[in-house]
């Protein structure tokens, strides 16, 4: 994907990265879920990491747009977000959940699976962005890497605009009302390969841009 794919409202990003390929050497997956966190006028997306300012660990989400933003949550989980907006902004697209694309290799797939401890190949393998991170193989040494480019983790091309269902964002019980209510999490609607499915509902808006 061209990196002109990235420099638009994270609203706008999030959508359209549902269907699309993660590419990592043999490893291809299906995005399946996403969540935007957008810059706003203030006072802003109070879920955005960006919402207090530039620090050390959100420099990357600051731009340049597609661009990898790659923090470690608990200590544990690699997250992997897509960096949105023009640069300066602070905006990205986390990536919540995947699946194994169909054209994935034998070798591929077991690679996903030793790295996620041996589990089978089911809709728990990947229905969280610490799982995708894992099975990706993501540390910090992939942030700011560019997707737009080729080698490393790639962005490309995938499913023709499959049906998607939006729900609130995950994990964010520290921002306020309206941000935590704000339909701006997507997902395949044909998919099990998503995480908390009994908050995600049918888009109403004609455009599924404007949700909240």
């Amino acid at each position: 994907m061209a990196q002109s794919f990235y420099a638009r409202d994270a609203l706008e990003v999030a959508l359209e990265l549902v269907g699309k390929r993660l590419v990592h050497g043999d490893i291809q997956l299906l995005i399946t879920e996403t969540e935007a966190y957008r810059h706003l006028p203030p006072p802003g997306d109070s879920a955005n990491h960006c919402r207090a300012g530039r620090t050390d660990r959100n420099a990357p989400m600051w731009g340049p747009p597609g661009r990898a933003y790659v923090y470690l949550c608990y200590g544990i989980h690699q997250m992997l977000n897509l960096v949105t907006g023009r640069e300066g902004e602070g905006a990205a697209v986390l990536i919540r959940a995947c699946e194994l694309a169909p054209a994935i290799a034998g070798s591929g797939r077991e690679l996903v699976r030793r790295r996620r401890g041996g589990r089978p190949i089911a809709p728990d393998l990947l229905n969280g962005p610490g799982k995708v991170g894992q099975a990706l193989g993501l540390d910090g040494s992939f942030n700011g890497h560019p997707l737009f480019k080729a080698g490393g983790l790639e962005l490309h091309h995938g499913l023709d605009a499959p049906d998607v269902v939006v729900g609130p964002r995950v994990g964010i019980d520290y921002a306020a009302e309206a941000d935590r209510e704000a339909l701006w999490r997507f997902a395949r609607a044909d998919s099990r390969w998503v995480s908390h499915r009994k908050t995600l509902r049918p888009r109403q808006d004609p455009d599924g841009l404007r949700l909240a």
